[in-house]
């Protein structure tokens, strides 16, 4: 790991993570293969990652890096406040507008037909029972980057839950999107990562539990639905044995594609992996805390599984962007990618705005 984290850290952040979109998509093929063996098949009949050029037109980003470029050129504005929620809804009404053949999420549909930007409390959607996917987690790691000091916790918790609520209302999906940005900012810090799921479970939540209640709006259905995050994470932390923080983590003693598969069922929901806003940042946890600094390695664990690949990989990348740069990244997987200089420039000025 490079100890400071420089303005190319940013951008190799950004750029990374969609990177790990494209090759996790795979132009929509990867993320509806429901075989983690399948995809390294494929994979291997490719001439392996080294040999991908991620470039259109094969190899798109999808919905999550849209959607993350909006939440990143929204904060990269400099707006606070009330100023900065307006700013980012009508970025992500923006963003809608260029999903084709990029298979955003229902509740993301539902929630930006809702918004109002511009409006009073145009950002807030109704409460959605049903919106506990990721949409919200793949889009929020830019917002670690924006507030990465731990003494900026609470502006990192307040601005995830609300644009997290945009489109995802329901605490599994906003909550995603805390654990996102919370891991982005963590590796900024240079936090081990076997605490990064404590710090979660002690910091996080608890500071999204008491702002969600201060906020007035849909307390009752947020009180209701809360304790399935928290309760998962917690089962995660004690399956690895690092809900102490202490690494190292306990791997099963064979874990493959197939093995992998299984294990990150046991994470899921209803059965995708991935899908969910608990379950996606678990898998990129759990990638990062397996891969080390060997970008294929974490490739394989967080983009090519038989779940929603590319939103595991959007935040495992991003995080390993921060922590290792580009180096050991092959230069095929990121130089012509769609909306490379987006993603670098929005990582240049959330640096600059963040040091």
């Amino acid at each position: 790991m490079d100890r400071a984290v420089t303005m190319d850290h940013y951008k190799a952040a950004m750029l990374l993570s969609g990177a790990g979109d494209a090759l996790g998509f795979r132009n929509q093929r990867w993320e509806y293969n429901k075989s983690g063996p399948a995809i390294h098949k494929e994979l291997e009949e490719l001439g392996g990652l080294k040999n991908i050029k991620a470039e259109l037109p094969d190899w798109p980003v999808s919905d999550d890096t849209i959607l993350h470029l909006a939440t990143a050129e929204g904060l990269a504005t400099g707006k606070k406040g009330e100023e900065l929620l307006h700013e980012v809804a009508a970025r992500y009404v923006e963003g809608m507008k260029d999903m084709e053949g990029r298979k955003p999420g229902p509740s993301s549909i539902l929630g930006v037909s809702q918004l109002r930007p511009g409006e009073d409390g145009g950002y807030r959607v109704p409460y959605n029972p049903e919106g506990t996917g990721c949409g919200a987690a793949m889009r929020s790691m830019c917002i670690g980057l924006r507030y990465p000091k731990p003494d900026q916790l609470l502006s990192l918790v307040a601005v995830a839950v609300e644009t997290a609520r945009m489109t995802h209302p329901h605490p599994t999906g906003f909550l995603g999107a805390v654990a996102s940005a919370l891991f982005a900012a963590y590796a900024v810090q240079r936090r081990p990562l076997t605490t990064w799921g404590v710090g979660l479970l002690n910091e996080g939540c608890p500071i999204a539990r008491n702002f969600a209640r201060g906020r007035g709006y849909a307390v009752d259905e947020t009180e209701r639905d809360w304790g399935y995050f928290c309760d998962k994470w917690q089962w995660y932390l004690d399956t690895r044995g690092i809900s102490n923080g202490v690494g190292p983590p306990t791997w099963p003693d064979s874990y493959g594609p197939a093995e992998r598969d299984q294990a990150y069922e046991t994470f899921s929901l209803a059965g995708w992996a991935g899908r969910s806003g608990h379950d996606a940042p678990m898998i990129a946890l759990d990638a990062l805390l397996g891969a080390g600094s060997d970008w294929e390695e974490l490739m394989s664990r967080a983009a090519f599984h038989g779940g929603d690949s590319d939103s595991t990989a959007v935040i495992a990348c991003c995080c390993w962007g921060l922590l290792h740069g580009t180096r050991g990244v092959p230069e095929g997987n990121y130089a012509r990618l769609e909306y490379r200089e987006r993603l670098e420039r929005s990582g240049e000025l959330l640096y600059s705005l963040a040091h």
